[in-house]
């Protein structure tokens, strides 16, 4: 048979692929260069390395965790040009693998990110990554983002807060109670000693919440992003409230209001499909909870948040905000700083892949907004430590679930996950983000709020 032009580069497409893969290949030790440059040596690394041609590269002391480069052409488009995005994005694909802590191994992004900025450092690192292939590697499964969202609108208007949510949420009730706790609580637990369970350390955190409203029986208590309903049930059951809970997301509210008839709680509590900017009752509610939610809002809307929450709350009633925060937006930072983070495309795997439109604000941004609408700061509270537990606890639930999340979602998506919470985990637990709960109240000049006195028992 005569060869065509397109066999012919077929041949010579394997032919290439086959000297790349062999051992001592000038890919290999373009890789390991690079290796070289960003971590140094390998046997004074805290993690050991393993090549798609076999070699290992170990350091002296018991390895943290085994970074894994599947194929040459896969580091070059993880590193080149670099961002945060990319090695995200390689990672997803399976073109790097982590056998071990995955939450040190996020570490190796804030490294990679020094390097590139130090100048010259990259510019050694790049003949060495310009020499690796850029033939596409094999087919994947394509990669779930959030183009979609985003044709539905503009940030922060309620079509297109409803698809983000969606986005996020439905993912699907199945997958989310394989490694959340038995109420489907998805926001930070509390450790009051550190060694709880996990469903242990959410009953306690729906507890403090409750605590902290002076929940009282027969009280109207309004849960804004109620989730799969775990607050709603609690306050309902274990304190008697008149509990009304909001999602967006059709799954959400499904599990939940098949939990409250489970738990004969239907006179008592209901949840349903509702945008909070669509709530007419104004002055309707004596207490307001809104746990990991403010973070769909938006900086822009963030005003009309708080201006609702207080019409929708009587005189004298309580609000509890509880919501992650940028600790490292609130601290100084120079020109140079946002130019990079800009160019490092710093949380756009978040944004791409996880949480379409979602901000994460400095704590004196939410507590301007909330005076700004009228309320008084009255208590605030940071988890953060909690919320690294949580995480951890999270991550560890997933892991062991492995067939069952991939069975149900695939194997991309299930590494989006996994490397979402790790890369959280390690967030919160070296200060880059933080969560806050702080109680709001709604001044009654006629009298003295309802709590009065009661912070100091």
């Amino acid at each position: 048979m005569p060869r065509t032009r397109e066999s012919e580069a077929l041949a010579l497409g394997h032919a290439a692929d086959a000297a790349h893969s062999r051992p001592g290949s000038s890919s290999a030790m373009h890789a390991r260069a690079v290796l070289r440059l960003l971590f140094g040596p390998g046997d004074e690394r805290t993690f050991a390395t393993r090549l798609w041609d076999g070699t290992m590269e170990r350091p002296f002391a018991h390895p943290d965790f085994t970074l894994e480069l599947r194929n040459a052409e896969g580091l070059r488009r993880a590193l080149l040009p670099p961002s945060e995005l990319a090695l995200a994005q390689a990672f997803i694909r399976g073109d790097i693998a982590v056998r071990g802590d995955l939450e040190a191994a996020v570490g190796l992004v804030d490294l990679f990110a020094d390097r590139v900025y130090a100048g010259a450092s990259f510019l050694r690192l790049l003949p060495h990554l310009l020499a690796l292939p850029r033939r596409a590697s094999r087919r994947s499964e394509p990669m779930r983002s959030a183009n979609g969202v985003r044709a539905v609108g503009r940030p922060h208007e309620e079509a297109r807060d409803e698809a983000a949510i969606r986005f996020h949420y439905d993912v699907g009730n199945d997958f989310y109670g394989l490694w959340l706790d038995r109420r489907m609580v998805y926001s930070c637990a509390y450790f009051p000693t550190g060694t709880e369970t996990l469903d242990d350390a959410q009953e306690a955190k729906l507890d403090l919440v409750c605590r902290k409203l002076k929940l009282r029986g027969g009280e109207r208590l309004l849960d804004i992003g109620c989730g799969w309903g775990a607050l709603v049930r609690h306050a309902a059951g274990q304190y008697g409230a008149q509990v009304t809970g909001i999602t967006l997301s059709e799954g959400q509210a499904a599990l939940a209001r098949s939990a409250i008839a489970e738990d004969g709680l239907g006179d008592r509590a209901r949840v349903t499909l509702c945008d909070y900017r669509r709530l007419v009752e104004s002055h309707g509610f004596d207490r307001i909870a809104s746990v990991g939610m403010v973070e769909h809002v938006g900086r822009a809307r963030l005003g009309e948040y708080f201006r609702k929450a207080f019409d929708l709350l009587r005189p004298g009633g309580l609000f509890l905000n509880h919501s992650i925060v940028a600790l490292d937006d609130a601290r100084p930072r120079s020109v140079r700083d946002r130019i990079m983070d800009r160019l490092w495309r710093r949380s756009e795997f978040i944004y791409q892949h996880v949480f379409p439109d979602g901000e994460i604000l400095p704590l004196a941004d939410t507590v301007r907004a909330a005076e700004g609408a009228g309320f008084e700061t009255r208590h605030a509270e940071s988890l953060r430590e909690h919320y690294t537990l949580t995480l951890r606890h999270w991550l560890r639930r997933l892991d062991a679930a492995r067939p069952e999340a991939v069975a149900l979602v695939g194997e991309t998506m299930h590494r989006v996950w996994r490397l979402y919470l790790a890369a959280s985990a390690r967030a919160f637990d070296t200060g880059r983000l933080g969560v806050v709960q702080v109680l709001f109240a709604r001044p009654d000049f006629d009298g003295p709020p309802a709590f009065r006195g009661q912070l100091r028992r």
